[in-house]
């Protein structure tokens, strides 16, 4: 099966502005209110192409948001990889030498025999990711998918999720193979701490839709975490929360063997098999069947197919919880 092309809807913004902090570190912005209360982060930018997060980054920044508890994080992560953006490649600026989001673990950010841009990144960036105790980071999808949350593997995750409201799937995990993403990273990933993260899927990379779910999962994770109030953010940022939100729970990744390999149709991701036993594509010639009824698919997407990825993954939904009237 092809894959579509989707068109471009949203403009890229110049974040150069933005480069230099009082950090000390290019596009990574801390305010301090003085007060006690949490660190929160706000990042974007994990994948060059995913624009939905530095459309709000940037935004909030320009419009000078202030904590009024705690301290306040702002980033644009891989700008080297955002500035190779082009139109007629748009899925080649997902980074630059390797994934951002598969260097989050001390072993590799410790290993001073691993060289590369994200690497580098990822190392100017962790002191103070290091002292970060709410992680909010903004993503968006290869395919026009419903939005998602993406809690991880731990009971504090899901609850956080639940507690923000929206969007309505909440997809727990255990990441991926490759490697450990941010939003695990650490404390993140600890069930000994109470630092928590998620990491919101707004939607396609470019279309306007993905941009309004990220001003509004934004504006709600401020909020919930007390570092700024709703007053203090645009009123057209929220969206209503939807009736229900279904929490599914992800039991295996199903991981390209070569480039041989497809899928039986053009998924988007969330479609859902009634039977045991579906065929949903082929790995080197051999089906790839479903494991279980109820079976629904997560991401799947071979946009970034080689040896060794993660093209869908597999789960089931665990429980489904409506929002009090």
């Amino acid at each position: 099966m092809s894959t579509p092309a989707y068109p471009i809807e949203v403009a890229f913004p110049d974040i150069s502005m933005h480069e230099r902090s009082g950090t000390g570190i290019p596009y990574l912005h801390t305010f301090d209110s003085g007060v006690p209360g949490a660190h929160v982060m706000i990042n974007a930018l994990t994948h060059g192409n995913e624009v939905c997060g530095a459309i709000v980054v940037d935004a909030l920044l320009r419009a000078k948001l202030r904590p009024r508890r705690g301290r306040l994080t702002l980033v644009f992560a891989n700008v080297a990889a955002y500035r190779r953006f082009d139109a007629a490649n748009p899925d080649a600026a997902r980074f630059v030498d390797r994934d951002f989001n598969r260097v989050w673990t001390a072993e590799t950010l410790d290993n001073a025999a691993l060289d590369s841009n994200e690497l580098r990144r990822a190392r100017a960036m962790r002191p103070v990711i290091d002292t970060v105790d709410l992680l909010l980071d903004l993503h968006s999808m290869h395919e026009k998918s419903k939005p998602l949350i993406v809690a991880g593997s731990l009971d504090k995750g899901t609850a956080l999720a639940e507690k923000l409201g929206t969007p309505a799937t909440v997809i727990c995990d255990e990441g991926h193979p490759e490697s450990r993403r941010m939003r695990d990273y650490e404390g993140f990933g600890d069930p000994r701490s109470e630092k928590n993260a998620l990491l919101i899927e707004c939607g396609q990379h470019w279309e306007t839709g993905a941009v309004a779910v990220a001003r509004d999962v934004t504006a709600r994770f401020l909020v919930l975490s007390g570092v700024v109030e709703a007053a203090d953010l645009p009123d057209d940022w929220s969206m209503p929360l939807p009736d229900e939100m279904q929490i599914v729970r992800v039991t295996e990744p199903v991981v390209a063997k070569s480039l041989d390999f497809r899928f039986a149709d053009n998924y988007t991701g969330l479609e859902v098999f009634p039977d045991a036993g579906s065929v949903i594509g082929w790995s080197d010639s051999e089906a790839v069947r479903t494991p279980y009824r109820d079976c629904i698919l997560v991401m799947p997407s071979l946009r970034q197919l080689r040896e060794g990825v993660t093209v869908v993954r597999l789960g089931r939904i665990e429980r489904r919880s409506a929002r009090p009237q």
